[in-house]
């Protein structure tokens, strides 16, 4: 079971760096509902290296799976891979939950593209991922 569901997650969060990929070369589909939006702007903007942050951090989540899965063959110790899984989890927790303004389902700030996604889609995901990955690691720790 740990394996498949680590699968499942590695494919998740290679098609998100992917995404991120996508955008730091140029392209614009989906970009503008990715980002939170303050009274009809743009709260920020990223810019080319913090996407490419972002899509590296991706990789090495899937990385980090992929090791607690029994896929990679990591040069640390068992137990940091199993902490590490369960850091990642907590982090997709606390970004589902947000930061009670523009992200998560608590946020305040409603009526925009990115907010109706977000209590859709991305929030949700992030819920998902936590519980998922916490699983990975749970199930290696036994």
């Amino acid at each position: 079971m740990r394996m498949i569901l680590a699968t499942a997650l590695m494919a998740i969060f290679v098609l998100l760096a992917s995404i991120h990929v996508y955008w730091l070369f140029g392209g614009r589909i989906a970009r503008v509902a990715a980002i939170p939006e303050l009274r009809g702007s743009p709260s920020f903007v990223p810019g080319r290296f913090a996407t490419l942050v972002v899509a590296c951090a991706l990789i090495a989540c899937a990385a980090l799976v992929g090791a607690a899965g029994g896929f990679i063959d990591a040069p640390v110790p068992a137990t940091a891979i199993q902490w590490g899984c369960f850091g990642l989890a907590v982090l997709l927790l606390l970004r589902a939950i947000g930061d009670f303004h523009l992200v998560g389902f608590f946020k305040t700030v409603r009526g925009s593209r990115f907010a109706w996604l977000d209590s859709a889609l991305y929030s949700p995901l992030c819920l998902v991922l936590a519980a998922g990955v916490f699983a990975v690691a749970w199930e290696a720790a036994i």
